[in-house]
């Protein structure tokens, strides 16, 4: 199949609604971090881009937010065609100018801070990671603390960065400035939001 026609395939088969059920599912899984949030195949995106990291470009990316993606995502032309089709949203020239951020390979992802913080007066500005991931269960156990969460919430999600829980404090840090993640697994989508405070299982 010709990039052209890869590009112009495998969007939302019913945009309105399916946007809106993607843009549902990820304001639920911000409201309760730490839960899966069930989500449907909507979208068919080109390799190595997976379905439900597709389908939140789709759902939340336009002409005014700059996307960045990871080496993975920006070496097949095809990926970059489909997105540009799809969300007209135009790729950032760098981490720290993007509005959302597609990692394919999030144990090779820099480190948070490299990534747009937002500023004090406009914390919103920050970059918004989403990161493919086989599911939230099999790698390291992280316990969650804070809003959206009744007591602790335990996640585990595969292939993070070795770093991560030290990035994560730093970032707690940073706030109201720092970055969201949304997990995209195949089954759903997690989200940690910059409020969420994380600890090992061994803390």
């Amino acid at each position: 199949m010709d990039i052209a026609r890869q590009a112009i395939e495998g969007g939302f088969a019913d945009p309105v609604f399916d946007a809106q059920t993607v843009f549902r599912a990820v304001m639920d899984a911000m409201a309760r971090p730490g839960t899966l949030q069930p989500l449907p195949i909507l979208a068919r995106p080109p390799a190595p881009l997976s379905a439900t990291a597709g389908a939140i470009a789709l759902a939340l990316c336009d002409n005014d937010t700059p996307l960045w993606l990871d080496p993975v995502l920006q070496a097949p032309a095809a990926v970059k065609s489909w997105l540009g089709f799809h969300t007209g949203a135009p790729l950032a020239n760098t981490p720290a100018d993007a509005h959302f951020a597609l990692i394919a390979t999030p144990a090779e992802m820099m480190s948070l801070d490299g990534f747009s913080q937002g500023i004090q007066d406009y914390p919103d500005r920050s970059t918004t990671l989403i990161l493919q991931v086989s599911d939230i269960v099999s790698g390291a156990p992280l316990l969650l603390e804070g809003p959206g969460i009744e007591m602790t919430a335990t996640i585990a999600p595969a292939q993070m960065p070795r770093h991560f829980v030290e990035q994560w404090k730093q970032n707690n840090q940073r706030f109201p400035r720092g970055v969201d993640i949304i997990l995209a697994t195949p089954d759903g989508v997690a989200c940690l939001p910059r409020t969420t405070r994380i600890k090992t299982m061994e803390a």
